[in-house]
């Protein structure tokens, strides 16, 4: 009987020790891998050399392409072509024919974009000639950026009664006088409808959305329904009070911000619409400096008109 107690003591005690095993291999382990550390950290300034000149000739920075004279094992490797270099690929006068392409490129756009540029600035002008034949020009403003050309109705003589959205009969005479220029174009014409900033809820709609979408749909209709201009070419939209004309802390700002801007669309492709903007700046640099040769500190006048305004926006 006390044999048997003897043997069970004997095997409970050698699983008791079975942890050394594990034990031992995880500081074999270890101790491998410190020894694959430290054989990592001693680096070879040849097989280094070698594996610089080989990830340069992958990203096309070497000298030489495919060059399998020297290998970083220090192993002679196998060329799979003959070494080349990029000059072979593009001669000088590739490279500079490439730039004169680009930059003939760039040139084009910039003159499609100054085209553009003056095309509006001719709408304008005819937009803002019958308004002069009729003593409205007071009432709209215009500007010409990357969108095209802006025409906003602004309030100075009550295009709008307060919390209303239908036309005065002076503001059905000034959307009357620049019908006929817009229906003469076949641009797009985007209607946009702005409230001022006044506080609270308009009188009669629900909220400053509602009557600025209703101020653009009734210049829509009008230009629709009464002028002939398709219907196709015609979009609404409101934006309430979000979009100010000026700062509406300035003095008389509630009456300038309270208007519908007529936006003749333009017609460049949308990637090249920043190119407007860049024409415009230009010009206004070319006013600017003009005006300060001949002693005028403004200018944001064209045409000794203030009612045309040119971005002096700089093109991100």
């Amino acid at each position: 009987m006390s044999r048997r107690k003897h043997q069970v003591h004997e095997e409970e005690h050698e699983n008791h020790e079975r942890w050394l095993v594990t034990y031992a291999d995880m500081i074999t382990l270890l101790m491998v891998l410190f020894i694959v550390l430290f054989a990592m950290s001693t680096v070879e300034e040849k097989k280094f050399a070698a594996l610089k000149e080989g990830l340069a000739a992958g990203f096309g920075q070497s000298e030489s392409i495919l060059d399998g004279s020297a290998a970083v094992l220090d192993e002679n490797g196998v060329s799979a072509t003959e070494p080349l270099t990029p000059n072979e690929f593009q001669s000088p006068a590739e490279v500079e024919a490439v730039s004169r392409a680009m930059r003939e490129q760039d040139q084009r756009q910039y003159a499609e974009a100054a085209a553009e540029a003056d095309r509006l600035e001719d709408i304008e002008k005819k937009i803002l000639d019958a308004l002069r034949a009729r003593h409205l020009q007071d009432d709209v403003q215009t500007l010409i950026d990357g969108r095209g050309l802006t025409v906003s109705l602004v309030s100075r003589h009550v295009v709008f009664q307060a919390n209303m959205a239908t036309l005065t009969p002076r503001g059905m005479l000034i959307v009357d006088t620049i019908a006929p220029v817009l229906r003469e174009i076949d641009d797009n014409l985007a209607i946009e409808g702005h409230t001022n900033q006044a506080p609270g809820a308009p009188k009669y709609f629900a909220s400053d959305w509602d009557l600025s979408a209703a101020r653009a749909v009734a210049v829509l209709r009008h230009l629709n329904e009464e002028r002939g201009i398709p219907a196709g070419r015609l979009s609404a939209v409101g934006f309430g009070k979000v979009r100010p004309l000026v700062d509406p802390s300035e003095p008389g700002s509630q009456e300038l911000n309270k208007r519908v801007d007529i936006v003749v669309q333009s017609g460049l492709d949308e990637e090249n619409r920043e190119l407007l903007d860049r024409v415009m700046y230009d010009r206004t640099e070319v006013i600017a400096h003009e005006n300060d040769g001949n002693g005028s500190t403004d200018s944001t006048e064209a045409d000794g008109d203030p009612d045309v305004i040119r971005t002096g926006k700089e093109p991100s």
